[in-house]
């Protein structure tokens, strides 16, 4: 069976190093707020080109404190409206909301599958304060054309690098091209942790610190509190986990872009769509998307055949019962991604002839 992401095969593959980390911390006695977190992110900050990173608990987490963080600056206010694309996972809109602001949402181009930078404009209101790109799938979002919106606008770019660790937009990394950018390390992200983890970097300082700050309870100082915050740290053992790949993510996303060329050189189905190809740079892979207007069967076939397969996402955010308040928007290409997308299976572990039984599989379907 080729399994859609074999986390064992992919951690076997720095496996003593692992071990290595995981028992230093164990023998240390410490655990949390300790050496490990703060090298991790000194690299990470390092690695992604800002001058901070704060770890926080997870993904959500820090999408969520960058924009709290912008509130008690006073740089936002409950009740102002953040664009965000509207084929995303829900973690991105449930930032937003959470903070009691508004999300806007806007359609991708369905052959990027990232924010059509030719809708933003209009979606601008006396009450937008911010916009939220996505690099979905490992894909870059960013464009020059947001970035000139986001300075003529005055707006707040704030970058959803959930699933991008390691992509490049003409030399910089994603996570640094905003003012501000949230990061997870869920397992089975390129960078993943053996839990959960996330985090947060910037440029500014002034971010920095108020992050830092709300996610240890709105404390700089131990038994000072000048926010009412939350508990959202990374441990020492993520951190320990995280600073031993990082040092691999390089070469463990150029593996996962050789299965993404054979795909695209192997796949050649009419009833299969694949996304618009782009420069290697821009892209880290962290999902392999396709779609097509049968795709629940071809999951099934493909199940037939032992090779596994997931969706992201079959229920758009729009469509969620949590959002029913949004149930009246109309977007058509959000929708039929949702309805059309199936990922295959891609990782810095499958093999090359893995990667060749999945393209005959796919282009044997027929409906």
């Amino acid at each position: 069976m080729i399994r859609f992401l074999d986390l064992q095969r992919v951690n076997a593959m720095h496996g003593d190093e692992l071990r290595e980390a995981l028992g230093r911390v164990a023998q240390s006695g410490w655990y949390l707020l300790g050496e490990e977190v703060k090298s991790f992110e000194q690299s990470y900050a390092s690695f992604i080109g800002t001058d901070h990173c704060v770890a926080v608990g997870n993904g959500l987490d820090a999408l969520t404190l960058i924009y709290r963080a912008y509130i008690e600056m006073g740089l936002m206010h409950e009740g102002d409206e953040v664009i965000v694309p509207a084929n995303t996972f829900i973690a991105s809109i449930l930032a937003i909301t959470e903070n009691r602001l508004v999300p806007v949402l806007v359609e991708p181009q369905a052959g990027t599958l990232e924010i059509d930078d030719g809708q933003i404009e209009r979606h601008i209101t006396q009450r937008t304060r911010s916009v939220m790109i996505v690099h979905l799938y490992g894909r870059c979002a960013y464009t020059e054309r947001v970035g000139d919106i986001c300075r003529r606008h005055g707006l707040l770019l704030v970058e959803d690098n959930a699933q991008a660790q390691g992509c490049r937009y003409e030399g910089r990394r994603t996570g640094s091209l905003g003012h501000a950018a949230g990061h997870s390390f869920y397992p089975g992200k390129n960078l993943g942790a053996m839990g959960d983890a996330g985090a947060v970097t910037t440029d500014d300082s002034e971010l920095a610190a108020m992050v830092r700050s709300l996610a240890n309870y709105g404390s700089h100082k131990k038994y000072v509190f000048d926010h009412c915050g939350r508990n959202s740290r990374m441990d020492e053992l993520q951190a320990a986990v995280l600073s031993v790949k990082l040092r691999h993510l390089d070469a463990d996303n150029a593996l996962r872009r050789q299965i993404a060329r054979a795909y695209y050189s192997g796949i050649a189905n009419p009833l299969v769509t694949l996304p618009e190809i782009w420069p290697d740079e821009q892209c880290v892979w962290h999902l392999f998307p396709v779609f097509s207007p049968h795709r629940d069967r071809l999951q099934q076939y493909l199940a037939s055949l032992g090779i596994e397969t997931l969706i992201h996402y079959p229920i758009p955010p729009h469509r969620q019962q949590c959002y029913a308040s949004m149930v009246h928007l109309q977007l058509p290409v959000t929708e039929r991604l949702s309805r059309e997308e199936l990922s295959l299976p891609i990782s810095q572990a499958m093999t090359g002839e893995e990667a060749q039984q999945v393209i005959r599989a796919v282009n044997s379907f027929t409906h």
